[in-house]
């Protein structure tokens, strides 16, 4: 996010594209054939890019993960993006540029979402810079950020019947991250770690989920809230018909936060419908270097 709260972007790398249609209807056999650079920017002249790329987009060394024209990769103590992604409709066009993201500190947390533990998170720097330098109007601006990964060995859909995340900075200079998840075996994931700004973690215990106006899509939205208060969306991010992301405040143990929070519905995203919806989005590119588009 921005330092203004007017912008923000995210980028996520992928091996096993785990929403792309194409992984899905490829029976998800081979992940490394199915592997993007997602890159989504929010604000004025926000656009997507999601494109599903073959193995032989695929690069990878200890400090970099190569994907088409796109890299991320570690320069010293920084995270370094350079991104060159074509845009889906509705704002075809290009987003070309370069994002770095400077840890304040790298934690060493570990969490298994999956009581098989076939699903694992690492909130790697929950508390981070980032610098955005793209090649469009207004969009060379400096904020806080967050890196984490999410790991699995099946999908998501079998293990996830439903899920919420958020991260919300505190006036301490750390934050406040929440992971609840409803999964498939009826049993249920409730977790909460506090993050100081030098990357001491400690879990936490948060006030209860608290509902909030659905998305636009109709996703369910709920997140941690004193009782007796009302989370609420201030920036729209990504709608869609099984996920939501969105700038949220609510207030926790007193403080007044404003965070990205997420809600993903995978019984939705499991229904045959949806693939043929993102096809539109997720656009196939199987080859390298030849089909470069």
């Amino acid at each position: 996010m921005s330092d203004d709260g007017r912008r923000a972007i995210s980028v996520i790398g992928f091996i096993g594209s785990v929403f792309s249609p194409w992984y899905a209807w490829s029976g998800r056999r081979s992940p490394q054939d199915h592997c993007c650079i997602n890159v989504a920017t929010y604000g004025p002249a926000g656009r997507f890019a999601m494109t599903d790329r073959g193995r032989a987009a695929l690069r990878q060394s200890p400090d970099a993960l190569t994907v088409g024209p796109s890299e991320m990769r570690w320069h010293g103590d920084r995270l370094v993006m350079d991104l060159d992604e074509i845009a889906s409709p509705p704002r075809i066009g290009r987003i070309r540029g370069t994002v770095t993201l400077t840890p304040g500190a790298v934690t060493g947390v570990e969490l298994s979402l999956s009581r098989s533990g076939g699903h694992v998170w690492r909130p790697f720097a929950p508390v981070a810079r980032i610098a955005v330098d793209l090649e469009a109007e207004g969009w060379q601006w400096e904020g806080h950020g967050y890196l984490d990964a999410n790991f699995g060995d099946r999908a998501l859909e079998r293990d996830f019947d439903f899920w919420t995340w958020g991260r919300y900075p505190t006036p301490d200079g750390g934050a406040l991250v929440v992971y609840d998840a409803a999964r498939s075996d009826g049993t249920s994931l409730d977790a909460a770690f506090r993050f100081a700004a030098d990357g001491t973690a400690r879990a936490a215990t948060a006030p209860p989920r608290t509902a909030m106006r659905r998305s636009g899509w109709g996703v369910r939205r709920a997140t941690r809230a004193d009782p007796g208060t009302v989370p609420r969306q201030v920036m729209p991010m990504l709608d869609a018909p099984f996920y939501a992301r969105s700038v949220v405040a609510t207030t926790i143990d007193g403080a007044r936060l404003r965070g990205v929070h997420e809600a993903l519905d995978l019984r939705r995203f499991a229904s045959p419908l949806i693939k043929p919806m993102l096809a539109l989005r997720v656009p196939r590119r199987r080859g390298w270097p030849t089909d470069q588009a």
